[in-house]
């Protein structure tokens, strides 16, 4: 019988972090469960706004993960990270499923919705609206700050480009430096940005790391030039 390995535990600030294989940070001391850029409802607004058909499907999805992780942290509060909806009008055209199971989720816990540059978090669903959150000695935005130390972000979806047996492949990442956390997108249908462009490169220091999402989280250094 395989045991679960337990994902490794990383320090920012003096607190003690634990990047999830999924792409969410658990913070075990505060119990406090931390995802970016959950892009919900992105089938819906690009359908609406005359774009590709996309199956409508990614919402439940991301929904059901975030579940999964709720409930293997037992999280007391859940923190989104900006760019939770799409979109303004997403939050509005959930499904009553959706809308139900998100509701459901936030019951007997802390949810904090901080502003993203997509949309301010959603005003018609339970929960506490913040443009930052300070807790001890981290302070959790949307995007990371030139000159921040002890900052948790999201928005630039960061990606790994790898090359490994002779095939070139890119997977969703943590960065991390001694001064902040980028977490990747937590959204079924985000994309996201390669560690070698100049955005990230410019943000993290030279040591920085990518902690690769997968079965296993694991550190390596940060890919600073293309992988085809």
């Amino acid at each position: 019988m395989n045991t679960p390995r337990i994902p490794p535990t990383v320090m920012l600030n003096g607190a003690a972090l634990r990047p999830l294989p999924s792409g969410a940070l658990h913070w075990p001391a505060e119990g406090l469960l931390a995802v970016s850029d959950l892009h919900l409802g992105k089938s819906t607004r690009i359908a609406r706004r005359g774009g590709t058909v996309l199956p409508p499907y990614e919402t439940r999805d991301t929904l059901a993960r975030l579940a999964a992780d709720i409930e293997a942290t037992g999280a007391s509060t859940v923190l989104c990270l900006g760019d939770s909806f799409d979109d303004l009008a997403a939050a509005d055209e959930l499904e009553e499923a959706d809308t139900l199971l998100l509701t459901g989720l936030g019951a007997g816990r802390r949810w904090i919705w901080v502003e993203g540059n997509h949309d301010p978090g959603p005003l018609t669903l339970p929960g506490t609206h913040l443009g930052e959150l300070r807790l001890g000695p981290l302070t959790f935005r949307h995007i990371a700050q030139p000159g921040a130390a002890g900052e948790v972000s999201g928005h630039y979806h960061p990606k790994a480009g790898i090359a490994a047996r002779g095939r070139a492949f890119s997977r969703p990442c943590f960065l991390l430096d001694r001064d902040r956390l980028i977490l990747p997108a937590y959204g079924t249908y985000t994309g996201g940005l390669r560690t070698s462009d100049p955005a990230l490169c410019g943000l993290m220091r030279p040591e920085a790391v990518a902690i690769l999402t997968g079965p296993v989280p694991g550190p390596i250094p940060m890919p600073r030039r293309a992988t085809a």
